[in-house]
């Protein structure tokens, strides 16, 4: 496994629901160490009022703040791949400067 993980809507999705996979990737991240990265902007994609579940899910995780540098990279990657959302691209930018 890498030194880090980038989760992204969808993985907080299957974690809130529960999902029995999405659990044992966790479960394994945290047995071996390895960091779980969920950019901010993921959280506000995802987030719909406050919960036990949700709050549980975003204390696991590290929520990274929105920098400049990985702004400027997710604007390139819109740029260069068609149909791309600006959340899709921060998430594979913040993942990218991490070699997530």
């Amino acid at each position: 496994m890498r030194d880090g993980l980038t989760f992204d809507t969808g993985a907080l999705v299957a974690l809130e629901r529960r999902s029995a996979r999405a659990r044992k990737i966790v479960e394994r991240a945290v047995e071996l160490k390895v960091r779980i990265t969920v950019p901010a902007v993921v959280v506000t994609e995802w987030w719909r009022g406050r919960t036990d579940v949700r709050d549980h899910i975003v204390d696991a995780v590290r929520v990274e703040p929105l920098s400049e540098r990985v702004a400027k990279l997710a604007g390139e990657a819109l740029a260069a791949v068609r149909g791309a959302t600006a959340v899709d691209a921060i998430v594979m930018a913040s993942a990218a400067q991490r070699g997530d």
